[in-house]
């Protein structure tokens, strides 16, 4: 695992398995958590990817509260909340923190951007302080589509040395804004920053120093990006589309 050499803010997570109710119980049912131990988390960028309903956001999510993050997303100093829906799960894990610390960070999660926008315009209504809204670009997020408000916060506010953890940022964007996403990743990690990333995107997922972890009904396993659903359906398709195309819409 190349360049596992570089300290990371978080070095693993640790599923505190005496302390878990009930297995029998959401989320700990869910067969990755079920089967969790210690996961070892890349410096640079850690993917978990795998079918929905495996737990991947529930797992992000686990682990952002852990840190410090708010459930709904933010920066550490977010305390807004719509609603509490976040599971138990932050208060069963333990977090290996590393000596570096973090000067920035980020929670980011596509289902409840639209609150995180809503929360920057209240509190710069309020004032009090600089405008919160120039650090995110300085154009309103509600006046842009959602894809372009995410792209803009993840280029002007995300500003390296920091611990950036983001539940399928592709929903919201382009093929081409996922490579400049792609390619932002790599300009923060060079500034010292590390990623923990859920995602369907096969784009996304191609940071070559990184680790990919598989959720499945068996667990959790490490796999190489061609080893992937996202990546092994999405060559399978543009390589063989019209007999795929066939199969698909043959009635039964």
């Amino acid at each position: 695992m190349g360049g596992m050499e570089r300290e990371a803010y978080l070095r693993s997570v640790q599923l505190l398995r005496e302390s878990v109710p009930s297995f029998a119980e959401y989320p700990f049912s869910l067969p990755v958590i079920r089967e969790m131990d210690r996961l070892a988390l890349h410096p640079k960028v850690t993917y978990i990817v795998g079918e929905n309903g495996m737990g991947k956001s529930t797992m992000l999510e686990g682990i952002a509260v852990a840190w410090g993050f708010n459930p709904e997303g933010g920066s550490l100093n977010f305390t807004f909340s719509t609603y509490a829906s976040h599971s138990e799960l932050h208060r069963h894990l333990r977090l290996a923190r590393g000596i570096r610390k973090p000067r920035d960070g980020f929670f980011f999660r596509a289902e409840s951007y639209y609150n995180l926008a809503s929360s920057i315009e209240e509190l710069d209504r309020e004032g009090g302080g600089p405008s919160i809204i120039d650090s995110y670009g300085g154009r309103s997020l509600h006046e842009q589509s959602h894809g372009e408000s995410f792209f803009a916060t993840f280029m002007n506010r995300f500003g390296g040395g920091g611990l950036y953890v983001m539940d399928e940022p592709e929903a919201a964007l382009s093929p081409t804004r996922q490579l400049s996403m792609l390619a932002r990743i790599h300009e923060l990690v060079r500034q010292g920053s590390q990623f923990i990333i859920s995602t369907h995107s096969p784009i996304l997922m191609a940071y070559p120093d990184a680790v990919i972890y598989q959720l499945g009904g068996s667990g959790i396993e490490e796999v190489a990006l061609e080893e992937t659903e996202p990546f092994r359906v999405t060559r399978q398709f543009l390589n063989n589309r019209s007999p795929m195309l066939e199969e698909l819409f043959t009635e039964e």
